[in-house]
């Protein structure tokens, strides 16, 4: 996902309904007889704790006004119509533009012909397949940071408050929706929040478990720490109030029963339709985009061709072809988190620099973070042991061989010595380099052998592994 030039305005919340098509697709929100609803219950609870001391017995007044307006709310909080069967809300207490499998959520949900509602912060711009696609409207919401003033307990407590505020708002005065889909983490405060809503207005609370908050908030604190046993609980206690359940790989599934008491379906990360093997010309187009920014993809040469570092094209007839002299190129995608070290990388890149200082013959390397490549590498080690790296899975899908750095359940993705290779630390890693490049450019190696295997075996793409899984939960019947 690039970051472009757009713009969310977010609706008025008490407009009368409006539909209209644009690059940020926005829709609003109704449900303003609820809103109104829940202002004067408000009002009159206010006026019941000012008046206390007053003549006039305004506390009976106020509970009776609002013991008359709480049936008059949740009515219209549970109000259906014709669509509500056919609404769904995907929610990520995130980046929209870098939640990749929420937005595959939301584009699956429309083939089918669910309208989705897409909430969540709009940091970063979305797929353009999302906001291309009319049945999807993005809600956007402000990220909150909280007082930033006194101890860090106080910045925390105050932006899960405004948090819950805000999640209130925009769920309570959205048309009512059949499921809601929340991501997780970040689950604090969206899953009391969402399971709170769903309770209220009827619908169907789904979490997709991605991995869980306590075990990253574990890599910066601590698993010691209040906060962290905290938020341990607080997943504990209302992950088992949802509906339905997804998670990533089968060992969260069975630790999600075993620990939790939480029966959950296993929806693999699968590659979109966007990734796949690009073209030679494409290639080459993008090393020439590259070359005119980075002066290490350049390369000099005859006025009757266009070159890069890597690819050649003939100016007479227009064919491309990789120079066999090219360097590889190591690509690794990274979010630069505590559950990625970089350091194992560039410790093995000095090993590998010096295999050739030793008389090896290997090629010299360039490393990118993101592009076509001839090797993946992958830094990421789940925090609870229990998910699987999104980038392996596009590299996967473009047929890129990985080296993965092991950790718990890797194996339901990177199969070793069959479609890449698992290393524990920055030496295994170095070697690996060294064993998959010794024949390059050669495709008769391993590393070639790898990508015949990935090409193969290319399994269940998004879309038939999402109608499998999640499908036959949203049309279940109540």
């Amino acid at each position: 996902m690039m970051r472009g030039s757009f713009k969310y305005q977010a609706p008025p919340i008490c407009d009368e309904p409006r539909h209209h098509k644009s690059q940020t697709n926005m829709a609003p929100r109704s449900s303003c007889r609820a809103l109104l609803a829940v202002s004067l219950l408000v009002l009159a609870l206010l006026a019941g704790l000012f008046a206390a001391h007053s003549a006039v017995r305004w506390p009976a007044v106020s509970l009776a006004i609002a013991a008359a307006l709480l049936p008059l709310w949740g009515r219209s909080l549970r109000r259906r119509d014709e669509g509500t069967s056919r609404r769904v809300c995907v929610l990520v207490l995130g980046d929209i533009g870098r939640s990749p499998r929420m937005q595959y959520h939301a584009l699956s949900l429309s083939k089918h012909g669910y309208h989705v509602t897409f909430v969540g912060f709009s940091e970063t711009k979305p797929h353009g397949d999302v906001l291309s696609e009319e049945k999807i409207t993005i809600v956007p919401i402000a990220e909150v940071k909280g007082v930033r003033v006194g101890p860090k307990v106080v910045t925390y407590v105050t932006k899960v408050m405004v948090q819950s505020l805000q999640l209130l708002r925009v769920l309570l005065t959205m048309e009512l929706q059949e499921h809601v889909l929340m991501q997780n983490p970040p689950g604090l405060p969206s899953i009391a929040v969402t399971w709170f809503v769903c309770l209220l207005r009827g619908s169907r609370f789904i979490i997709d478990w991605h991995n869980y908050g306590y075990t990253i908030m574990a890599l910066s604190h601590g698993p010691a720490h209040p906060v962290v046993r905290l938020a341990k609980w607080y997943e504990h206690f209302f992950g088992p109030l949802a509906s339905h359940n997804l998670c990533v790989t089968n060992a969260m599934k069975d630790d999600l029963q075993k620990n939790w008491s939480i029966k959950a379906t296993t929806l693999y990360d699968r590659p979109a339709s966007v990734f796949r093997e690009t073209p030679l010309r494409l290639q080459h187009e993008l090393f020439v985009r590259l070359a005119a920014v980075y002066p290490q993809f350049r390369h000099t040469g005859s006025e009757e061709a266009e070159r890069t570092i890597f690819s050649v094209r003939d100016l007479a007839d227009s064919t491309v072809t990789l120079r066999a002299e090219r360097p590889a190129l190591l690509l690794s995608s990274t979010s630069w988190t505590e559950d990625e070290d970089f350091s194992i990388l560039l410790t093995a890149l000095e090993e590998y620099e010096g295999f050739i200082k030793g008389g090896a013959s290997l090629p010299p390397l360039l490393c990118v973070i993101t592009g076509s490549a001839d090797l993946g590498v992958c830094l990421h080690k789940s925090s609870s042991g229990l998910d699987l790296p999104m980038k392996v899975v596009d590299m996967f899908g473009c047929c890129l061989p990985v080296c993965a750095i092991h950790f718990n359940c890797l194996d339901e993705l990177v199969k070793h010595e069959e479609n890449g290779l698992i290393f524990k630390d920055s030496a295994e890693l170095a070697e690996q380099l060294k064993a998959l490049l010794s024949d390059f450019p050669s495709s008769d190696g391993k590393l070639g052998t790898f990508r015949r295997n990935l090409r193969a075996s290319r399994g269940q793409c998004w879309d038939d592994n999402w109608d499998q899984n999640v499908l036959p939960l949203i049309t279940a019947p109540r």
